[in-house]
């Protein structure tokens, strides 16, 4: 198949992958509104409760809770970083950023979605801050890639950050700029991060949520740079 490339995630039994994903050799460019799968109307799943935090992982959230969206890679590991961190009331695993509503995980393989495999958090504003979570997103992966993480490659694995407050916008740029700073000492290259406003996200399927408590030998292809973040320090730290 000489237009196609065929990649397989790892996972093993109970993994949810019986088949190799094809991905096309347009899996690094965003499709267009044209190009696009057509979705759904109907949720692929009800978000149901958090397999090590025993919370809903769909809203509605409590109060003095603040929802943060980060893609870095495989969702897998990037969720275990957030629900390790402290003051997190939940997490999920979802698609986000693209055109197609309702996706499923096999249909973001395609690259026909533009969506972006990301991580919901769920902070509690008392006990943790937006910027820490910002520290756990940029130190967790390598933001210089484009479009993919490690062996990842495809528009699904981009490094993104989506806002859902003016407030957060704004830090998120500040600790864009404060972390290129630090990267370039260490001789990385310009972050390709996508900061953009949250639009809709959509839950995986229920095999993707805390993939790694229910596989701990599961995959996991984070890396990040060994750099270490000063956001959360100084002026940006706000709890």
């Amino acid at each position: 198949m000489p237009d196609a490339l065929v990649a397989v995630r790892p996972g093993g039994e109970g993994s949810g992958y019986a088949a190799p994903v094809l991905f096309t050799r347009k899996a690094t460019a965003m499709p267009t509104p044209e190009d696009a799968l057509p979705g759904r109307d109907t949720p692929i799943v009800t978000p149901g409760t958090h397999l090590v935090l025993g919370t809903p992982i769909g809203p509605p959230f409590p109060e003095g809770t603040e929802q943060a969206v980060f893609g870095m890679g495989c969702f897998w590991g990037a969720e275990r970083l957030f629900w390790q961190a402290p003051g997190i009331y939940t997490t999920a695993v979802g698609y986000a950023a693209g055109l197609t509503p309702n996706p499923t995980y096999q249909e973001v393989c395609t690259g026909r979605t533009g969506h972006n495999e990301v991580v919901l958090a769920v902070l509690d504003t008392s006990k943790t801050s937006y910027e820490d979570m910002l520290r756990i997103f940029w130190e967790g992966h390598d933001p210089t890639q484009g479009m993919r993480q490690g062996n990842d490659v495809g528009t699904q694995y981009r490094s993104g950050i989506y806002w859902t407050s003016v407030a957060q916008r704004d830090a998120a740029v500040a600790s864009r700029d404060m972390f290129q700073e630090e990267l370039s000492r260490a001789g990385y290259g310009p972050i390709t991060t996508e900061i953009a406003e949250a639009g809709p996200f959509y839950y995986a399927e229920d095999y993707h949520q805390q993939y790694l408590e229910a596989n701990p030998n599961g995959y996991c292809g984070l890396g990040g740079t060994g750099v270490s973040c000063p956001v959360g320090v100084g002026s940006l730290k706000t709890v």
